[in-house]
């Protein structure tokens, strides 16, 4: 976990990780939200509507922005104030994804940065954007 304090946060600070959607994940956030819509829980009903199976869900994509803040930037020290999504592509069982942020902006007087935010998927495809707006708690 990193430990970023606001004065190592600048312009153009990156970060990123890598994680693969299960079969697990989906049943959880399906036990955890009670969201049974089959687009998600039946491949069959998906298949149907023209996707490759069953979609994951797109709060569960957007979900690992919380880890990108609350683990990488900037780390434990991370309180998000609020974040903005949009779902470009649809998300799989077995994709893997590569959640990256970048600081856009530094205010001082808060210590409050804003970072744009993207997930693609193992072929490189965008499949969501969107932005941050995360404070640094002092030590």
């Amino acid at each position: 976990m990193n430990q970023y304090q606001f004065k190592d946060i600048y312009v153009g600070l990156k970060e990123e990780f890598q994680v693969t959607v299960t079969a697990d994940m989906l049943a959880q956030f399906c036990k955890m939200t009670g969201d049974v819509n089959p687009l998600h829980t039946d491949e069959n009903f998906a298949k149907a509507k023209g996707y490759e199976s069953n979609v994951a869900y797109g709060m569960l994509t957007a979900s690992f922005l919380s880890t990108l803040a609350g683990v990488y930037l900037p780390g434990e020290r991370s309180l998000i104030h609020s974040v903005e999504s949009k779902f470009i592509k649809p998300v799989y069982v077995g994709d893997t994804l590569t959640v990256s942020g970048q600081v856009t902006e530094c205010n001082e007087m808060f210590s409050v940065f804003t970072m744009k935010t993207t997930i693609v998927n193992q072929n490189g495809e965008k499949v969501l954007r969107g932005k941050m707006q995360v404070g640094v708690l002092q030590n």
